[in-house]
Formats: structure tokens, sequence, C-alpha cells
């Protein structure tokens, strides 16, 4: 049975990416049969960002900068951060349904269909607060760039880490949220753990941190790549030899999140088993 749980090989870039567009589609269609709702969830997901706006606002009425970081570069960090974790509420939010499907073996059926797993898992919804999330980081993101000075002509690297900060992130909860193939239960709880972390830690210069945990953040789970090294580089706290990182991360965390999902495939055994 094992044999049967991972992909054919054959599938190939375009089919995957036409099935990956086709079914977020559909869930964008589905959305806009209940505008309210879409209202309702956008609002909520902008609501809590403009609040840490707020406190960003107010922190730095009080003190002129944090480990050397001003307002807007702080603005721009938590705004980058912003736009990637709402992203994955657009992206790939049925993962976080991976535990769930794995109790109640709905794997069984989406294993018989010729599109990879992983994809009609990430595809069977869509967080419509992430909406609102993208929105008002991208306003966070573009007033911290304007207030910090930054011209047109950083625009390329401003763009290459917005896209990097996506896809690390998504592959990144993709990763967590395939723990419950091994760990059973409805909540995927690492993922959870994962995003609270980013949402109170590395909103923070790195530089706040003990050695250890800039290691890890760096080189063993890439979360300063979703926004403090991009930032970092744009503003100067660091060499734009570190923007190199950015798409290598991105990289290993696709490759991680295709790997990691194919052996919890792998020992995947069904419901009741």
């Amino acid at each position: 049975m094992a044999d049967t749980m991972v992909r054919d090989k054959s599938l190939t870039a375009r089919h995957v990416g036409g099935v990956y567009w086709r079914a977020l589609v559909a869930q964008i269609r589905a959305i806009t049969e209940y505008p309210a709702d879409f209202w309702v969830m956008a609002s909520a997901g902008a609501m809590w960002n403009v609040l840490q706006f707020a406190f960003i606002t107010v922190l730095f009425a009080a003190v002129p900068d944090v480990a050397g970081w001003r307002y807007h570069e702080m603005l721009m960090l938590s705004g980058l951060f912003t736009v990637a974790s709402g992203s994955t509420a657009l992206l790939v939010d049925g993962v976080w349904s991976t535990g769930q499907m794995v109790l109640k073996g709905e794997i069984d059926y989406r294993m018989t269909r010729p599109a990879p797993v992983v994809v009609q898992v990430a595809t069977t919804h869509i967080g419509m607060q992430g909406f609102g999330e993208s929105g008002i980081g991208l306003l966070m993101f573009a007033y911290g760039w304007i207030g910090a000075g930054l011209s047109l002509a950083a625009l390329p690297i401003g763009l290459l880490g917005l896209v990097c900060a996506i896809v690390i992130e998504c592959a990144l909860i993709t990763v967590f949220c395939a723990v419950n193939f091994w760990i059973k239960g409805p909540m995927s709880n690492f993922a959870f753990v994962l995003v609270d972390l980013q949402s109170n830690a590395m909103v923070l210069p790195l530089g706040l941190f003990p050695i250890g945990v800039r290691i890890v953040t760096l080189f063993v789970i890439p979360v300063a790549f979703v926004n403090f090294v991009p930032v970092a580089v744009l503003t100067g706290h660091l060499s734009a030899w570190w923007l190199v990182g950015t798409p290598l991360a991105a990289l290993a965390a696709v490759l991680a999140a295709v790997g990691v999902f194919r052996l919890g495939l792998r020992s995947y055994d069904s419901a009741g088993h």
C-alpha cells in the first residue's frame, strides 16, 4: 500500500500548476457566494494587524529605536511577515486540516486522483482572513519603505524578498502540519506554535536574541529569511550577500515540504489502523 502513496513522477509541473490553480479558483468562486462571510473574515484579519500597526507606532513614540532599528524599518519587518502569514491562508490553508484528514481517512481517495496529494490538501480551503492580513501587511510594508527613504531602484530586491517570504512561509507551514501523519491529532499544534513564535518574536530585530536562536532561525528553521534578512538587506543592517540565502532558503523549504509530506504518505495507513 505504501507504494501507492507517492504520486506518479510523470506528473508535469504544468499539470500540477493547472490542478492547483483550478482548485484555488473553485474555492474563490465558492467564497463569492457568501459575500457577507468574506467581508467579516477579511475585516477580522485586517483589524488584528491594524492593532499591530498601532502598537509599533505607540512604541516608537516612546523610544527612538529598537536594537538600532527605527520606526519605518520595524514597520517593514512586521509588514513583510504579515503578508507572508496572510498568504498562507490564501494559498495553502487546507494543510491545516491534514490532521483531521489523517484521522478520518480522507487522504485515501485523494491518493487515487492524478494530482499530488499535497496540492489537493492545500487547496481544500481558503482562509478569508488572509485577504485582510495581506492587504494591511502590504500597506505597512509600503509605508515603511517610503518612510525609510528606499528608492524604486531597490524594488527588485523587495519583490524577490516578498515572493521568497511567501514561498518559505507556505512551505514551513506545510512541513509542520505534515507532522500529523506521525503524531495523530485533529489540530496542527506544531504549526500553531511556529506561527505563534513568529508573530511574537520574528517581528523584532534578530540581534535581540541569543546566538543559538539566531543560528536556528537562519540555518535550521529558516524563518529569519521570511522577513528579517530581506528587510535587513534593504535597510543596510546586513550585507547584500545575505540576499543570496533568501531564494536558497525558499528552495530548501519547498524541498523539505515535499519530502516530509511524501514520507508522511508512506507511513499513512488510512483510518482505523
